[in-house]
């Protein structure tokens, strides 16, 4: 497994940890779809919560979240309605969200990001 894949696969673990913690009930993970792919699926209260996981290691390229750009939402947005429909959600409550994780010497920060798009 590539180092990053390795590195985003931590980070979703630690997203998932971070998500209980806070009280939401994991639905799924890794849902995939021709559309793309939905990192965490997630119920809150009464919102079904779908979740962008972004892991760094370091600032080089910028904080998590900027790399959510326009493709990337447009990606992410219809891969959940391809899910809202798959699944008969269309009368829910539902939230995009963004978790950003930063891993350094064996420390990491969440920052999650409500209602991105």
């Amino acid at each position: 497994m590539y180092l990053r894949h390795e590195i985003g696969r931590i980070g979703e673990n630690l997203a998932t940890k971070y998500l209980k913690e806070q009280g939401y009930k994991i639905i799924e993970r890794n849902f995939m779809a021709n559309q793309g792919e939905i990192d965490i699926i997630a119920k809150d209260k009464n919102e079904i919560v779908f979740i962008e996981v972004k892991t760094r290691t370091n600032n080089l390229y910028g904080k998590p979240i900027d790399s959510v750009n326009k493709p990337k939402q447009k990606h992410f947005t219809n891969t959940v309605e391809y899910y809202i429909y798959s699944k008969h959600l269309e009368n829910e409550y539902v939230r995009l969200d963004v978790i950003e994780v930063y891993i350094k010497s064996n420390k990491y920060k969440i920052n999650h990001i409500k209602q991105i798009i």
